[in-house]
């Protein structure tokens, strides 16, 4: 018989928590939810997690010092999942024993894959499928990247494992959102995408992305690819629909 991955899920924010909660049941792990960190203490004792994932923010102690805790006593991998972009914070919870650190929202599929990069690393025997998969997709991106034609004129490219937007072969700096917008526009190069299309390539766990931050996203992209950002050339408007990439 098959034995499912254990996730410990520590994290006090009921909606977060349990989208978490219910897509890595569906993807057949075995979950586990708390919300403080006392509960996490006697969860990891009694559920024998293979992996935890932590958020820093709880209602009874901080996250740092239960990773601190933790690790004292136990090897675990340890992700951290936090609204905290700071890279003193990340450092911390590195310093700390976590193994990994995610800044909130993120995509459930790199949540999927972080966890079985760190069950791989904790027990190899366990992280065979996760192996697998990990490799697929590494297949799956290589064989996109190399099927995709060459665009010589435009300057724009994008690194998806460095996750990084070059103009003009230099790396410009963006956020979450803005390389997972430009990763899905660069995929499908001319084709319109709705706001709400683009929304949902957001949303991930992040519930309050809406119309308005789309346009900010896009505002800031623009200032960063645009000689004259004011009359775009590449990141079109489709007025009454939305958005597209044009690099003709």
């Amino acid at each position: 018989m098959l034995l499912l991955t254990k996730i410990l899920v520590i994290e006090d924010e009921k909606i977060i928590g349990e989208m978490i909660s219910m897509y890595l049941t569906d993807e057949e792990f075995s979950v586990c939810r708390v919300e403080t960190g006392q509960e996490g203490i006697e969860a990891i004792e009694s559920f024998d997690p293979d992996v935890i994932l932590l958020d820093l923010m709880l209602p009874d102690m901080d996250g740092i010092d239960l990773c601190e805790q933790v690790r004292a006593y136990s090897d675990t991998p340890i992700i951290i999942i936090s609204m905290n972009s700071k890279v003193n914070e990340r450092v911390r919870a590195l310093n700390a024993g976590a193994d990994d650190y995610m800044v909130k929202p993120f995509s459930m599929q790199e949540l999927k894959a972080r966890i079985g990069v760190a069950v791989r690393r904790y027990k190899p025997s366990m992280g065979t499928a996760a192996e697998s998969e990990i490799r697929d997709a590494r297949a799956s991106v290589a064989a996109a990247v190399a099927a995709e034609p060459a665009r010589p004129d435009h300057g724009i490219a994008l690194d998806l494992q460095k996750r990084l937007l070059l103009v003009q072969g230099q790396p410009i700096d963006t956020t979450f959102s803005e390389f997972e917008l430009m990763r899905l526009l660069f995929q499908y190069p001319g084709r319109v995408f709705t706001r709400d299309e683009l929304i949902n390539t957001l949303r991930g766990i992040d519930s309050y992305v809406n119309d308005r931050a789309i346009d900010v996203h896009i505002t800031n992209l623009r200032k960063k690819l645009e000689a004259n950002p004011k009359e775009p050339q590449f990141i079109k408007t489709v007025w009454g629909v939305g958005y597209k990439l044009n690099l003709e």
